[in-house]
Order: C-alpha cells, then sequence, then structure tokens
C-alpha cells in the first residue's frame, strides 16, 4: 500500500541523529561530552513544579479551553508586553504543547501549497521541514561572517524574493549561530517585510536566555504587530524543554485559526501542565536567574575552552546557549576537509559530541568556511573545559 507523497518533504531535526550516534559510542564504554542537542540538564524551578502538582491534585486533568486556560493567556499578554512595548491581549495569545507547534500552524494559516517562505540557513531544521511538507517551496537566506558574529546577507534575502514569496521566518537570537540583530538590522527586516507585503513568524524563544543587554522584538516596530506572529516557549527560560508549553502570540485574524487548529490537532494543551506556566511567568524568578547564572558559566567555559585551540574563530555571543565556531583553519590543521569526519573524528579520539554546520540546512553557494555548533546547556561547566581541553590536545598532537 502507498503512503503519502508528501512524506518524502518531511526532514527531521538532525541534532537527534547527532544524539544517536553519541549514544551508541557510550554504549561501547566510552566516554561523551554532550555537546550536540541543546537540551537543559538543570532542574525547572521548584514553583513551577509545585503548582502544576497542585493543580493534578485539583483535578485539573481534563479538557480545558483549546487556546489556553485564561489565566495562563493573560499572564502571558502581560509578559510579552512588559517586554516588547506592545499591547496585546489575551485574545492574541494562543497556548500550544510547545514552540514547533507555532511553526506548523503559522504556515498552515498564512502560506498555502505553492506560496514561497524565506527561512534562515543555518538555521532550525523544522523550518525548511514544515515549508516543504505543507506544500510550499523554501528560500534558504544566510549570513555574512563580521568580527562580531553573523549578520544577515540582506543580497541574497532582496535577490530571492519574488510575486510568489508570502512570509519569512526569522529567528533573531538565532539557533544554531547565536546571531542577534542590531537595531538596524532588526529595522530593515521590518521594511523588507512591509515592502513586500510579508507575514513574519519571529522565533523568539530565546529572547530571555541572555547574559547583558536587553533583546528587542520586531513586533515593536511599527506596522509589524499585524503581520507578525511569535513564537514562545517556557522550555528554554524556564528549563521546560519536556513539559511541552509555548504558544504563538498572533493577530486576531491569525489567531482565530491557530485556536481552530488547536481544536483538531491536540483538543488542548495539557490543562494542569498550564498552570505551572502560569507560576513561572507570575511569581519570584530567583530559580531563573539562577539558571541563567549557571549558563552564564557554561557560556564562559566554552567559549574560553573553544578560542585556545590552534585554529579556532570565534566571537562571544550575549544570547542562547550555543557557539558556533569558525573551525577551517583547525581543520586544515589536521588535515582533514570534510565537517562530518571531523565531527567523527572528534567524538572517537576525545569523547566530544557536536552538530556541524550541515547538520543545520544545505550549504548556500558561495560558502567556504567551515562551522560546527556547541551547544553547553546540557553539560557542566567543569566538564565543558575537561571536553573542550582534550578537543585541543587532540588538534595540537595532528
Amino acid at each position: 500500500m502507498a503512503l503519502a507523497k508528501r512524506l518524502e518533504n518531511l526532514g527531521t531535526e538532525t541534532a537527534f541523529a547527532v544524539s544517536a550516534t553519541a549514544a551508541d559510542w557510550a554504549s561501547r564504554g566510552n566516554t561523551v561530552y554532550p555537546f550536540h542537542l541543546g537540551d537543559i540538564d538543570l532542574a525547572t524551578p521548584a514553583n513551577i513544579v509545585e503548582a502544576m502538582t497542585k493543580a493534578i491534585a485539583d483535578g485539573k486533568t481534563g479538557y480545558c479551553p483549546g487556546p489556553g486556560i485564561p489565566a495562563l493567556r493573560e499572564a502571558l499578554a502581560a509578559d510579552i508586553n512588559g517586554l516588547r512595548g506592545t499591547d496585546y491581549t489575551a485574545e492574541n495569545v494562543i497556548v500550544q504543547p510547545g514552540g514547533k507547534p507555532v511553526i506548523t500552524k503559522f504556515l498552515q494559516a498564512v502560506m498555502d501549497p505553492g506560496d514561497e517562505v524565506l527561512f534562515p540557513n543555518p538555521g532550525f531544521p523544522i523550518y525548511e521541514s514544515q515549508i516543504e511538507y505543507l506544500g510550499g517551496v523554501g528560500l534558504p537566506y544566510g549570513y555574512v561572517p563580521t568580527e562580531t558574529g553573523f549578520a544577515l546577507d540582506f543580497d541574497r534575502i532582496r535577490s530571492l524574493v519574488t510575486p510568489k514569496t508570502k512570509a519569512i521566518i526569522y529567528n533573531d537570537l538565532q539557533n544554531p549561530i547565536s546571531a542577534e540583530s542590531t537595531d538596524a538590522e532588526r529595522e530593515e527586516v521590518a521594511r523588507f517585510a512591509l515592502e513586500n507585503d510579508l507575514w513574519v513568524l519571529s522565533d523568539e524563544a530565546y529572547f530571555e536566555t541572555r547574559y547583558s543587554g536587553q533583546s528587542k522584538s520586531i513586533t515593536s516596530i511599527d506596522g509589524m504587530k499585524d503581520r507578525t506572529v511569535i513564537l514562545y516557549t517556557f522550555s528554554k527560560k524556564f528549563a521546560m524543554t519536556g513539559w511541552r508549553l509555548g504558544a504563538a502570540i498572533a493577530p486576531a485574524q491569525v489567531a482565530k485559526y491557530i485556536s481552530t487548529m488547536n481544536t483538531n490537532n491536540e483538543s488542548c494543551t495539557t490543562h494542569f501542565v498550564q498552570y505551572g506556566g502560569v507560576a513561572g511567568l507570575t511569581e519570584d524568578q530567583g530559580e531563573v536567574h539562577r539558571i541563567l547564572d549557571v549558563l552564564k558559566g557554561r557560556r564562559d567555559a566554552a567559549y574560553d575552552a573553544l578560542v585556545a585551540i590552534p585554529g579556532v574563530k570565534l566571537a562571544r555571543p550575549e544570547s542562547t546557549f550555543y557557539l558556533f565556531p569558525d573551525v577551517t583553519e583547525t581543520m586544515q590543521r589536521i588535515g582533514i576537509d570534510d565537517l562530518a569526519a571531523f565531527a567523527e573524528g572528534a567524538l572517537h579520539n576525545t569523547g566530544c559530541s557536536f552538530c556541524t554546520r550541515n547538520h543545520f540546512g544545505r550549504p548556500l553557494p558561495g560558502e567556504d568556511r567551515k562551522f560546527i555548533r556547541i551547544a553547553y546547556s546540557g553539560i557542566s561547566a567543569e566538564r565543558i573545559a575537561e571536553g573542550l581541553g582534550k578537543l585541543k590536545d587532540w588538534v595540537e598532537s595532528r
């Protein structure tokens, strides 16, 4: 019996494939330093766990409103407005079982088969997967390396747009490269969207995972709130990756349909989990600050260890929990020119497991540098220094 042809277009999150390889290596008795997956090994704040537990005890285990419980939608609107200077109401907030469903439901709401959608590359693999799975045409745009990180390649972005282009996915504070837009760059994205009448998915998963400064949202720019859907997730800020709690913050005309999609797809996001979200947003933030302090220490440990490796080039980002070092000269030093071979050699000789640039989209024309992604959210500062120290020794020994 034949399966649906669209399944051929369904991609995956490639970091999980690296996890399987690392797990196999560890199962043979080898030490593995897990730099490959952006999970968090820190405990969810206790007040969130207690609120969820109380909700279960209180019988909040049945169905609830498809768009989310009112208390959570109201708390999210207040939180979003307070940090972004916007004026959303609870009606704009549609609770989701995680951040990923926002990608799919945004595309279902604004894209018809054959429509084009711009998306970042390197970028989160699910963007391209869902665009193509739903019958759209993905238009990958890239970044230009700079001394302070990465800048959007606006020449490529402008060259890609056609009358069929319907939307742009914009991931400020970006996974995997940790790029953060300047005010000027963010305003240029807004101007581009307005000039070409594009919908915008603003993936703000790491909006509050930052170590200095203040994040800004494209929705704060005049004219953008009415054409932008924000992807919000509890996973990063509150160390709630496995809880699967997020939200779409959307203009009313889009929010209405995303709410209907909820009813079709899940009925509702898990009832008692939402009470944990309310507690996270409205109660003491002390444990949230502790999580950030730990992640900052890990960021510094990883950065210091990486820049000590011969040939590595890397700027120190102020957000996310990823580093995206240029290892071109490092690979040349040890006589390896293939990223997959470099990653395999690192795993087998040092135990360091990481994703490469190629796990985040096919390289674009003109790319001539080699990059890897180091995720430091699931490994202690001590083990970071130990593992990357072994990577340094291996490179130097070659």
